[in-house]
């Protein structure tokens, strides 16, 4: 069973760039260090897991979930030595996607930057590709 990380907005990038690697997804370095600050104190889980389900008005968003195992089917993403595994039906809609934390006053939140994006609602929090 996994416990429920936090809220994630996704963005469409169209404007910016992202060079596509081999790794489905890459992190960003301030995603590496809050994944490690998430860990910290929780030595019976091995990494945070992204999933997608049908949710909003757009029609997907994502999950961020923490796990104790890798499933067969799971992508492993290992950066800085944090661990991101990838639900096999999210995987698809994440290649060459940039996972970001960002900071506010007001808020404390992952980023998918996705360039497979098609559309996203207003908070950003559904998307279709």
């Amino acid at each position: 069973m996994s416990a429920s990380v936090m809220r994630a907005t996704v963005r469409a990038v169209s404007k910016r760039k992202i060079v596509a690697t081999r790794a489905a997804l890459t992190l960003t370095p301030s995603a590496v260090n809050r994944i490690r600050l998430l860990l910290e104190d929780r030595p019976e889980y091995i990494g945070l897991k992204v999933g997608v389900k049908t949710r909003g008005c757009n029609g997907l968003t994502y999950t961020l979930d923490y796990t104790k195992e890798k499933h067969k089917s799971d992508e492993e993403v290992l950066q800085d030595g944090v661990r991101v595994f990838i639900e096999k039906k999210a995987q698809l809609t994440l290649l060459g996607t940039e996972m970001d934390f960002v900071e506010t006053k007001l808020t404390s939140e992952f980023i998918f930057n996705n360039p497979n994006i098609k559309g996203t609602c207003g908070c950003g929090e559904s998307f279709s590709v």
